[in-house]
């Protein structure tokens, strides 16, 4: 009897793998077909929720900073923004690489849902994030200082190896807590997966495309020293190093690890067809 054929034989499933990764896979493939499939008024209103939650994530982060001077507590308060993505099902553009692309690579969907996606929901995530943190700008004008001392941070940090693996263990650790989340049975899992995302994403003060976009953001409302081009010069590398941080870390290894599943899966959808 070959490894597989024993570890199918163990198992409750058929599966050549252990039933937890099975199940798992069962799940990610699933949920990422279903994203795929959305149409695009149905990935920009979704996405401009996620900028609009994770935007109350920031205002979180911001006031606890700004009262305690502690990055690692702002970072336990950002976690109310990644706690109101998981449970309002909104879709922040960083969590789209594992689930998503597992779909794409099993067969269920194609690179153009894929860019779809990923398009609208970047581009509704900020301006989503720039709404709110305009309203908390002028709501709670004395967070202004707080803001623009955090957004220099990430507009005046140079393109050196320190921010280029900065942003690589953001998209990194975003991936992974999105892979805990599809790991846990429970809703309470989920959360704590979310609490730990938010306090290494944010506590660390990596570099996050969305995150630190709208805190930017917040200090230009403010009136900070800095301005648009300053962001870009910022972001585009940043959301392209999360990108290969979160594809070629988590997301490939997944893949490898469900090689057999995977086969099995687009083996079904050439029969379905």
């Amino acid at each position: 009897m070959t490894t597989d054929e024993a570890r199918s034989e163990l198992g409750e499933t058929d599966a050549p793998e252990e039933d937890e990764v099975a199940q798992a896979f069962d799940r990610i493939v699933s949920q990422g077909a279903q994203r795929l499939h959305r149409t695009w008024r149905e990935v920009l209103s979704t996405g401009l929720a996620g900028g609009l939650e994770v935007g109350v994530g920031v205002l979180a982060l911001l006031a606890v900073y700004a009262e305690t001077g502690s990055h690692l507590l702002a970072g336990l308060a950002f976690s109310i923004g990644f706690i109101a993505l998981l449970l309002a099902r909104s879709e922040l553009f960083t969590e789209g690489f594992l689930v998503p692309v597992t779909a794409v690579v099993a067969g269920r969907a194609g690179i153009g849902q894929l860019a779809k996606l990923w398009s609208g929901t970047l581009v509704a995530n900020l301006v989503g994030g720039w709404l709110v943190m305009w309203i908390v700008v002028h709501a709670l004008p004395e967070l202004g200082v707080t803001a623009i001392e955090s957004a220099t941070t990430f507009v005046d940090a140079p393109l050196d190896l320190q921010s280029v693996c900065l942003a690589f263990l953001a998209g990194s650790s975003i991936t992974l807590m999105t892979r805990m989340q599809q790991g846990a049975e429970s809703e309470t899992g989920k959360i704590v997966a979310a609490v730990a995302g938010a306090f290494v994403l944010a506590g660390l003060v990596l570099f996050h495309s969305i995150l630190d976009s709208l805190i930017i953001f917040a200090g230009i409302h403010a009136g900070g020293p800095f301005g648009y081009g300053d962001w870009i010069a910022w972001f585009w590398y940043t959301t392209l190093l999360n990108m290969a941080g979160g594809l070629l870390v988590v997301t490939a290894l997944r893949l490898v690890r469900s090689k057999e599943l995977i086969q099995r899966e687009r083996d079904d959808v050439r029969t379905e067809g």
